[in-house]
């Protein structure tokens, strides 16, 4: 009997698996096939890969990446069978041939919250979202990838690791090494992500841990104990700079083509006290969606420019 599936060539190389193109043999529809080396790990499948499965076979969603199959090699390597998503969002924010409608970025960050929403709702936080675990489809489709670091939230009390989300895009109660922190986390990313889709630049883009709490604070405003009630007692929260609050106005010049709705939604994302973050239910019922103009229908998003 042939295999069900064929693997050509290597397209992706993470922490612990490879990705490869490949093709369901009946339909020679393309698939992405990701290869984890069993081998590698002392104890087994690192528990990561054992998440991704479980999370993606639970999270069923138009704008969460599908996992097709699952099935294990003769050396006892784990393989997830993914739908095949060839570009993603942060290779359209770097072609700076294509240019961005206020209506394409509305349409991207609603598909983004409604992926993140469904997540939240089936108590998963996902704590790793940047524009490059954002895949886009054929048809324009976005949808969240990579569950790698996801991690279903079952009592507020227990004790959570902060070392998660790439850094740019890392909520200030990870900065400050909180073991106990909620959704709100995905938020922030989310919030960052809007405003780099915006710049066309990162937003908060810090070399290291340490400048990464300047930058974003220089940015966005000190948390204090008059805006975020028992801040000081968090582990790395001391020898801060205190930075101000930026105005509206400063945020206007920032973000010069954004309506008062779009910086609305963005500073709710980007609330520094997460308890007082906006949530999806609230983001996705925001102004910014219910005014002109609508969001782009996603077959009509621009696509990557294709290079001769």
């Amino acid at each position: 009997m042939p295999p069900l599936y064929t693997k050509s060539k290597k397209v992706g190389e993470g922490t612990y698996a490879v990705v490869y193109l490949g093709h369901h043999t009946a339909t020679q529809r393309p698939i992405a096939i990701k290869e984890i080396k069993a081998g590698q790990f002392k104890d087994g499948l690192d528990m990561s890969a054992i998440r991704e499965m479980k999370y993606l076979q639970e999270l069923r969603h138009l704008n969460i990446i599908e996992l097709v199959d699952v099935f294990s090699s003769q050396e006892g390597d784990l393989n997830l069978v993914l739908e095949y998503l060839p570009a993603d969002l942060e290779m359209l924010i770097k072609d700076r041939s294509i240019l961005f409608s206020p209506g394409d970025i509305k349409s991207w960050l609603l598909m983004t919250l409604r992926g993140v929403h469904h997540c939240h709702r089936n108590h998963i936080l996902h704590r790793d979202l940047k524009p490059n675990n954002l895949l886009l489809s054929p048809q324009g489709e976005l949808k969240l990838a990579d569950f790698g670091l996801a991690r279903s939230l079952t009592s507020p009390n227990e004790l959570l690791t902060h070392n998660v989300v790439t850094r740019w895009y890392r909520a200030p109660e990870l900065l400050f090494e909180s073991r106990h922190y909620t959704e709100a986390v995905d938020l922030w990313a989310v919030g960052v992500i809007f405003a780099e889709l915006m710049l066309r630049v990162p937003y908060l883009p810090g070399r290291d841990d340490l400048d990464q709490i300047d930058v974003t604070f220089q940015a966005l405003g000190t948390p204090t104990e008059e805006n975020w009630s028992n801040v000081s007692s968090l582990p790395n929260y001391n020898d801060l700079k205190i930075y101000p609050e930026p105005t509206r106005s400063e945020l206007r010049k920032r973000f010069i083509g954004a309506t008062e709705a779009a910086l609305d939604l963005m500073c709710g994302l980007l609330c520094l006290n997460p308890a007082n973050r906006w949530d999806t239910e609230r983001a996705l019922l925001s102004g910014y969606f219910k005014e002109s103009p609508d969001p782009t229908v996603p077959v009509d998003l621009p696509k990557l420019s294709k290079k001769e």
